[in-house]
């Protein structure tokens, strides 16, 4: 699944925020998931997030005006697609913030 987050940062800053806060990502999940992010460039993010025996891994690229995220969710998950990309909206938004 791929979705595009819209932000009006520029690419500058929404590399520095998804930089600062990523790595808090972790803490945010308070032990009920696993999440582990790494950098492969300036603008590429792998996020890989692990809960109740599930992986879902994401591709976050830091755009001008977007940040793209490409979501790998299991086929056993595709129940609940919509509630994943919600969730992946929400939590993005409130990495720029």
């Amino acid at each position: 699944m791929r979705m595009a987050i819209p932000h009006t940062l520029g690419r500058e800053e929404a590399r520095r925020r998804l930089r600062d806060k990523a790595g808090r990502a972790a803490e945010k999940a308070d032990g009920m998931a696993t999440v582990t992010t790494a950098f492969t460039d300036d603008d590429h993010m792998t996020m890989s997030v692990t809960a109740m025996g599930y992986t879902v891994d994401c591709h976050v690229e830091v755009a001008e005006s977007e940040l793209v995220v490409d979501v790998d969710i299991p086929a056993s998950l595709g129940f609940a697609k919509r509630m994943i990309e919600g969730v992946i909206r929400e939590k993005s938004g409130k990495l720029l913030t």
